[in-house]
Parts: C-alpha cells; sequence; structure tokens
C-alpha cells in the first residue's frame, strides 16, 4: 500500500483542478484567504448528494470565513449535471487525479460494477488550508458514510483562525 498520510503543518503541494465554471482552480501556495478541498465520490454516490446538499444550504457560513473549493474525480459531464440537477453554488471541480490523490493521502477506490462509475474514484475528504498554503487539518475517510459534522467542523474551524490556533498532530 503507497497511501501516506499527508503532512500537516507543510504547505500543500500545488494542485491545479478544472472547474464547472470554466475557470481553472488551484491549491496550495500562498492564496488571499483560507480555503477548504472538499473531495467527494462522484456523481455516483448519493451519500456524497446528501452531504454536499448539507453544504450548499450553509456555504454563507462558511465561505464568510474562508474559499469552499470541492472535487471529484468526475468528468466533466457528469459534474456539470450533478450542479445542474442540485443547484449547488460552491466551486465545483471534476477530473482528479489518482496522483492527486494519493497525494493527499486519499483513499482510492475500484468501482463494483460499471453501473456504479467506469474509473478509479476517491473516498471522501477534507481539508482546510491557512492563506500560507500549510495544512492544517485533515479529514479521510474509506468510505461514504463517514463525514464530518459540518457544524462542528465550521465551528472549530472559526476557532482555529480566530485563535490563530497551531496545527495539531505534529507529533
Amino acid at each position: 500500500m503507497t497511501n501516506t498520510k499527508p503532512q500537516v503543518g507543510a504547505v500543500v503541494e500545488k494542485m491545479t483542478f478544472s472547474s464547472v465554471n470554466g475557470d481553472p482552480i488551484s491549491i496550495g501556495g500562498a492564496s488571499d484567504t483560507w480555503s477548504i478541498l472538499f473531495v467527494y465520490r462522484g456523481r455516483h454516490c448519493p451519500r456524497c448528494k446528501r452531504f454536499l446538499n448539507k453544504l450548499n444550504a450553509v456555504l454563507p457560513q462558511w465561505t464568510s470565513e474562508m474559499k469552499v473549493i470541492v472535487v471529484s474525480a468526475d468528468t466533466e459531464e457528469k459534474a456539470i449535471a450533478d450542479k445542474a440537477e442540485f443547484g449547488w453554488d460552491f466551486d465545483l471541480c471534476y477530473g482528479m487525479t489518482v496522483d492527486q490523490m494519493r497525494s493527499l493521502g486519499l483513499y482510492v477506490t475500484k468501482p463494483l460494477s460499471d453501473a456504479e462509475t467506469t474509473g478509479l474514484f476517491s473516498e471522501p475528504g477534507a481539508f482546510a488550508m491557512r492563506p500560507n498554503g500549510e495544512l492544517m487539518l485533515v479529514d479521510i475517510s474509506n468510505g461514504p458514510a463517514a463525514r464530518p459534522d459540518l457544524e462542528e467542523l465550521l465551528d472549530g474551524m472559526k476557532f482555529n483562525i480566530e485563535n490563530d490556533r497551531p496545527v495539531r498532530g505534529t507529533v
């Protein structure tokens, strides 16, 4: 197994994703604000839709604190279909590569059948980054059922931001 834990406290490797709005979106390196990347399994996952619908419902609370980016390994067509069906307002990206998944320490899954999806995809993850690109907080799951509580996560991130809390889990 080659999955390694992402290094909290280190600057995230620069990654650029294609977005549904047409503008590429990058993470890693300096930014003008805090940011959080939510990785979802893709169009085939109903649990992802529920989670992302909840995120969209509270998005203004999130975007008042940080930039929100959502990505999957889906094709452009699948991402556009999801955005059209659900009306999500966050930056929706697609085409995450296996190398990008592995560099974030995500679990990568082979589809059970072509009815599920046709290529490798990532299990869920959330990555909060400081404006300098440093990875502050990581939440990774190996399956669709384990997701962070959005209210609790946002409350904790507000506390971290307001109090300039140090990165934890570095020992």
